[in-house]
């Protein structure tokens, strides 16, 4: 299959979703409204929500039902990229080849949009639409619950706060792994199991999407520190070298850059090889998996 026509296609699919989900026009507050678009609606990649049609699919998942959790996903991303770019954390001035949020509205707008996508977020997979009328409320609530696990401490947000409190300092790979599994392979984990519950999958099923999801999360966030070092500015967006400059913990820093594509790439065959029992309705997931390692941004 061609990824990139898949990416391209479902991108839109859920781009078309998130315009629905959201107010465009909204007198007041304006400027929070424009911020939380100018965010959203950036550029992205979209690949955590793809993560979670595309293992959907795979499970034998039919309809849309699963397009207002993915939006969710999309919209957690975004709120936590918006903080993480803010001066007391990364301070960064671009993402996706525009200001940052924080850099056009202010540090206040910026905290205040953030915090509002990871509200509506929630909301958003709380609202029934006719789609999910056959979706069980107890799933719904059980995969609110998996969401809030993977975006808060035990998630994304703690592996934020060891991000950040390793900065400068000498860390081993316990640290490392810990970062990465969290504050970045935590959502994309969740994402595919998302999608694999809504499309019912037995429990041997999820747990194979599991271990997909976690090797695919790790290898992502390896990539990204791969990146940073040796991406191009005009493709990722924004300028490269910020984790060395920051003493962040990253595999690089570790291990160097070639073995750390070598860790990388390991990952992503050892997810492929977690889909051996399905067949090419996991092709997506399959294609997802090599894009992460073959991406330029």
């Amino acid at each position: 299959m061609e990824i990139e026509k898949y990416l391209l296609e479902k991108k839109e699919i859920v781009d078309s979703a998130l315009e629905r989900y959201l107010p465009k026009e909204v007198d007041f507050p304006a400027s929070l409204h424009k911020a939380i678009r100018h965010s959203l609606f950036a550029g992205g990649k979209r690949i955590r929500p793809i993560l979670s049609i595309a293992a959907f699919e795979a499970v034998g998942g039919k309809g849309n039902g699963v397009l207002p959790f993915a939006c969710a996903l999309e919209m957690i991303h975004t709120y936590s990229l918006i903080h993480d770019d803010l001066p007391a954390i990364d301070n960064d001035d671009y993402r996706r080849g525009k200001p940052t949020c924080h850099k056009v509205f202010g540090e206040a707008i910026a905290i205040l949009a953030g915090d509002a996508l990871l509200t509506e977020a929630f909301k958003l997979m709380t609202t029934r639409f006719p789609q999910n009328d056959s979706i069980d409320k107890g799933l719904i609530l059980d995969v609110v619950n998996e969401v809030a696990q993977a975006s808060g401490i035990l998630g994304m947000v703690g592996g934020q706060a060891v991000d950040i409190e390793s900065e400068g300092k000498e860390v081993d790979l316990p640290i490392i792994q810990y970062i990465h599994t969290h504050k970045t392979g935590a959502l994309i984990l969740v994402s595919v199991r998302v999608g694999a519950k809504l499309g019912r999958a037995t429990e041997e099923v999820l747990k194979t999407i599991t271990h997909y999801g976690e090797r695919v999360g790790l290898a992502f966030q390896i990539e990204d520190d791969i990146l940073n070092i040796e991406g191009k500015t005009a493709l990722l967006g924004k300028k490269t070298g910020g984790d060395l400059s920051k003493g962040k913990a990253t595999y690089p820093s570790l291990f160097g850059l070639e073995e750390s594509k070598r860790r990388a790439k390991e990952l992503i065959d050892l997810a492929i090889n977690a889909l051996i029992s399905f067949g090419p309705e996991a092709n997506p997931l399959r294609e997802i998996a090599r894009f992460i390692i073959s991406r330029e941004y």
